[in-house]
């Protein structure tokens, strides 16, 4: 009996150890499973949102071949605004957009010349009571590119000293929704369509007071993709512990190429919503077809407009950008992209029809000169 059941004591100790040795080798497994999932390679292969522009729009660059190929102009959208230059497709002016907005609607917004300096800027600014921290983004830019959030004067001047061109300054909309709201209306019609709502989910993280910032950054998906940004940023931040709960937002920018999360809000869609964006765009002379970025305080101001400010309007080149939530069929984006780029054909046709005229080859290369000569650096 006793040699029995120390056999049976030294097997019940093998079999913990080697169950034991099972979980150290399943659990490493799924350590690197997890460090693999998030590296950036991958993120991006199984999340077509991340993938380049060139390949998710190459149906709708036979499209728009087609299309042009029916309106004989390969620039036929240019007319689909014809208050924006090349109908906001690229390279447009935001800075001319925007003074034709209800000023009712807008953050106070300062244009900045590329003979401009610094000090007279700053002067300027305290004259007109701006207020730090602000917003600075190129007049001619897209996709977030150099949008950046201004909390000090010295910060600014260092935004001078690498600004590309003119840009703006706008007052910081501190609320606390930030949306896309798409619209389209057809010439001579007094009522148009909110096709597309998309409410913005800034990039941040919650402590469990455990994790450091710089490691809380690697296990979130969207802030791996910006991690480069993130710590030039942040800087000896990221060693810090966050508390249990807390959460910090590390960009303030809603620009899905920033981190931004898009997630899709049609179910906000209604009349009231409708008509307030009718009422604003009938004020806008010469748009038919864009998406406007706004700030507000509750989705009840969606439909009163009031507590809400426009901080963008893009045109021909905007998406209705919900198609951007996480999950998002590719073949049901593909649809909604290319109803919308039928949307923009017809009503520049009509456009057209009315006496708008399609932007030529030459036109094209005029502009496509001017738009890069603004890249120059600034004078301090």
């Amino acid at each position: 009996m006793p040699f029995s059941n120390v056999g049976k004591s030294r097997q019940t100790g093998w079999e913990r150890d080697k169950s034991s040795l099972q979980q150290q080798v399943q659990h490493r497994k799924r350590g690197l499973f997890n460090r693999f999932r998030t590296t950036p390679f991958l993120i991006r292969l199984t999340a077509w949102e991340y993938w380049p522009f060139s390949i998710v729009y190459i149906p709708v660059f036979i499209y728009w071949l087609w299309l042009s190929l029916r309106a004989r102009s390969f620039f036929f959208f240019s007319a689909s605004n014809p208050s924006i230059e090349t109908g906001g497709l690229m390279g447009e002016s935001k800075w001319d957009i925007l003074k034709n907005i209800n000023p009712a609607f807008l953050p106070q917004t300062l244009f900045v010349s590329v003979a401009d300096t610094s000090a007279e800027t700053l002067e300027f600014m305290v004259r007109s009571r701006f207020r730090f921290p602000v917003i600075a983004k190129p007049d001619v830019g897209e996709r977030g590119w150099r949008v950046e959030k201004i909390n000090t004067a010295d910060e600014l001047k260092d935004y001078f000293l690498s600004a590309p061109g003119d840009f703006l300054i706008q007052d910081y909309v501190d609320e606390p929704l930030e949306f896309g709201v798409f619209y389209y209306r057809f010439p001579g019609k007094t009522q148009g369509v909110v096709s597309s709502i998309v409410q913005k989910e800034f990039l941040s993280i919650r402590g469990d007071g455990q994790t450091s910032i710089g490691d809380l950054i690697l296990q979130n998906s969207r802030a791996v993709l910006q991690r480069k940004a993130l710590a030039e940023k942040f800087g000896t931040k990221l060693h810090e512990v966050l508390g249990n709960g807390q959460e910090l937002q590390l960009v303030a920018i809603g620009n899905h190429s920033r981190g931004t999360k898009f997630l899709n809000a049609g179910s906000l869609i209604s009349p009231h919503v409708t008509r307030l964006f009718d009422s604003i765009s009938r004020d806008v002379d010469g748009f038919y077809f864009g998406r406007y970025d706004i700030r507000c305080r509750s989705i009840n101001d969606l439909s009163t407009g009031e507590h809400l400010r426009i901080l963008e309007l893009n045109g021909a080149g905007a998406e209705p950008a919900h198609i951007y939530h996480p999950g998002f069929p590719l073949w049901r984006a593909w649809q909604v992209l290319l109803f919308h780029w039928k949307i923009l054909f017809q009503i520049s046709q009509e456009n057209h029809r009315r006496g708008h005229a399609y932007m030529t080859l030459s036109e094209a290369r005029v502009f496509w000169k001017k738009s890069r000569s603004k890249n120059k650096h600034k004078p301090l």
